[in-house]
């Protein structure tokens, strides 16, 4: 075992209360000039989020080591864990404060093989449509030469923020 890796992160609860004060694209904006914290998932994947706009969000990663399977190539998991996180930020980007969402599925296509080779990948999300209680939302993984890696749709449900 020659290979390490460490990482920190902050006190979620931080981001939890925060994203209860908030409109959606107000704390998504807060998170992407790191005038929030990040996630913890963000810090033990390592990706970022680098774009966001109302309905539309765009997350990154470059693939390493650690983050293969047991064939040498990245593990489904972190292709579905950044196409969730696009469609429900995508989604969270349209909601006013005091509304919150959770994810009631995820069907994600697998198109190509991600390496470290493959280099940087981008997670677009964006809203397909939304209602007062549900939202459908999309996410493209895509690699530097816009290839499609990976496809994933998610319906969300909508509802009351509880009071922080």
């Amino acid at each position: 075992m020659g290979r390490t890796r460490t990482y920190q992160w902050d006190d979620p609860a931080t981001l939890a209360e925060a994203a209860g004060r908030m409109a959606g694209i107000d704390f998504l904006r807060a998170l992407r000039t790191g005038d929030l914290p990040g996630p913890p998932i963000n810090y033990t994947l390592d990706y970022t989020l680098d774009e966001v706009e109302s309905g539309r969000v765009v997350f990154s990663l470059t693939p390493g080591e650690e983050h293969y399977n047991p064939i040498g190539s990245v593990h489904g998991g972190i292709f579905a864990t950044l196409l969730d996180s696009a469609a429900g930020a995508a989604v969270h980007s349209t909601l006013p404060q005091g509304v919150g969402y959770t994810s009631l599925d995820l069907t994600v296509k697998f198109l190509r093989r991600i390496t470290v080779d493959t280099g940087a990948v981008r997670a677009i999300g964006t809203v397909v449509s939304k209602s007062r209680q549900t939202a459908l939302a999309q996410a493209q993984l895509v690699d530097a030469d816009d290839r499609l890696l990976a496809h994933a749709t998610s319906s969300c449900m909508l509802f009351p923020a509880p009071p922080s």
